[in-house]
C-alpha cells in the first residue's frame, strides 16, 4: 500500500505507472540477449532509451520548480551540463591515464588545472556532480528570490545565465575542452564503455535513478512541504503574510532541481559520449520547459510522459526533416498553450470527467 501511494493517488493508476518502470528497468537487459532473439535491442535503441530516461530526469527537476512552485526556468540545461561536465572530467582522466588529456596535449599544455584535481577518482566526481549544480544554484537563487525577482524577469535572467556559461566554456583557456568538450571516452570503471553490458548497466541505473526520483519527489510533494510549494505558486505574498519564509522554501526547491538536473546530465554523458558547451545552448533549455508544458506542469507522470513524447517526435523528424525541426517544436509549444494548458494529463483527466 506504502509503494501504491507513492506511485499514484489511485491504485489503478500505480498498477500503470510501476508496470511502466518495471519495463523500463527490464528494457536495458534485453539488449544481451543474442542479436538472432527477436526480443534483443540494438545499441541504438539502448542509447536513445537511456537518453530520454535522463533528459526525463531533468524534466521531473523543472517540473519540481515551474509546475509546483511557479518558477518557471529557462535556463535548466546550465545544471545538466555541469554535472556531465563534472562526470565528463572523470571519463577524459580515465581514458588519458597517467598523462594529460588530448585537449590539453593540443593546447600545449603542461599541466592539469587545479580544478582537475582528485577528478581521476569515482567518487570525488560524483560529489562534484551533487555540488556544483547544487551550489551555483545555491548562489544564484539565494540572490535571486531574495531580490524578489519573479516571472518573466527571472525566467529571462535564468536564460542569459546559462548563455553566459555557454560562451565561458566555448574558450579554450577554461580548460573544459572548449568547443570540442569532451568525448572519445573508452572506459568507465575500468569497464569498456562500449560493451554490451556497460551499457545495459548504464541504462539500467539511470531507469533506476529516474524511479527514485520520481518516488523521492512525489512524497515530497504529498508532505506540507509540497503544499507551501503550491501555495507559494497560487499567492506568495498571502503566505508570507501568514508568516512562512518563503525564500528558503523557495531556495531549497530550486537547489534540489539543480541537483536533479545534474545527476541527470552525469547519467546522460557516458551513453551519448560526449559533452560540449552546445548543452548549455539557451534553445535547449527552452526545449526542457516544453517537455513540461506538453505533458502538464504540476503532474510528476506527465514530465515523463512530456520529454517521451516530444523527444520520440524529435527524433524523428530530425532525422526525415531536419530544417522543420524548431518550427515544429515551436507549433507544438503554442498549440499546448493554447488547446493543452495542462499537457496531456490534463487531457486524460478531462477524458475521466465525461466517463463520469
Amino acid at each position: 500500500m506504502i509503494l501504491t501511494k507513492l506511485l499514484s493517488d489511485t491504485r489503478r493508476s500505480a498498477i500503470l505507472i510501476g508496470l511502466c518502470f518495471a519495463v523500463l528497468l527490464i528494457l536495458p537487459w534485453l539488449h544481451l540477449m543474442p542479436e538472432t532473439s527477436p526480443f534483443h535491442l540494438s545499441a541504438y535503441w539502448i542509447t536513445l532509451i537511456g537518453k530520454i530516461m535522463a533528459l526525463a530526469m531533468v524534466a521531473l527537476a523543472l517540473d519540481l520548480v515551474w509546475g509546483y512552485a511557479g518558477i518557471l526556468s529557462l535556463g535548466h540545461g546550465l545544471y545538466f551540463a555541469l554535472g556531465g561536465y563534472a562526470f565528463g572530467m572523470y571519463l577524459t582522466r580515465e581514458t588519458a591515464g597517467d598523462g594529460l588529456p588530448d585537449f590539453m596535449r593540443f593546447l600545449s599544455w603542461t599541466e592539469m588545472p587545479w580544478y582537475w584535481a582528485g577528478t581521476q577518482h569515482f567518487w570525488w566526481a560524483m560529489a562534484l556532480v551533487v555540488l556544483v549544480p547544487g551550489v551555483i544554484a545555491f548562489i544564484f537563487g539565494f540572490f535571486a528570490f531574495r531580490s524578489k525577482i519573479k516571472g518573466v524577469y527571472f525566467s529571462i535572467i535564468t536564460q542569459a545565465m546559462v548563455y553566459a556559461a555557454a560562451l565561458l566554456f566555448f574558450r579554450n583557456e577554461t580548460g573544459f575542452g572548449g568547443n570540442n568538450g569532451f568525448t572519445g571516452f573508452t572506459t568507465l570503471l575500468g569497464y569498456d564503455i562500449t560493451a554490451a553490458s556497460t551499457r545495459s548497466m548504464l541504462c539500467f541505473v539511470t531507469a533506476l535513478a529516474l524511479l527514485l526520483s520520481y518516488i523521492g519527489l512525489r512524497y515530497l510533494m504529498n508532505q506540507p512541504y509540497g503544499r507551501v510549494l503550491g501555495a507559494i505558486r497560487d499567492s506568495e505574498n498571502r503566505l508570507q503574510y501568514l508568516g512562512y519564509r518563503t525564500l528558503w522554501y523557495k531556495l531549497s526547491a530550486w537547489v534540489l532541481s539543480a541537483v536533479i538536473a545534474g545527476i541527470a546530465g552525469a547519467l546522460y554523458v557516458p551513453q551519448v559520449g560526449i559533452i560540449n558547451p552546445s548543452e548549455m545552448n539557451p534553445v535547449n533549455s527552452i526545449e526542457m520547459a516544453v517537455w513540461v508544458a506538453t505533458g502538464g506542469r504540476g503532474s510528476l507522470v506527465g514530465a515523463i510522459l512530456g520529454t517521451g513524447v516530444v523527444n520520440a517526435v524529435k527524433t524523428y523528424f530530425t532525422v526525415a526533416y531536419p530544417e522543420f525541426w524548431l518550427l515544429i517544436l515551436g507549433g507544438l509549444f503554442v498549440v499546448v498553450t493554447l488547446f493543452l494548458p495542462n499537457g496531456i494529463m490534463g487531457l486524460f483527466d478531462r477524458f475521466k470527467k465525461e466517463k463520469q
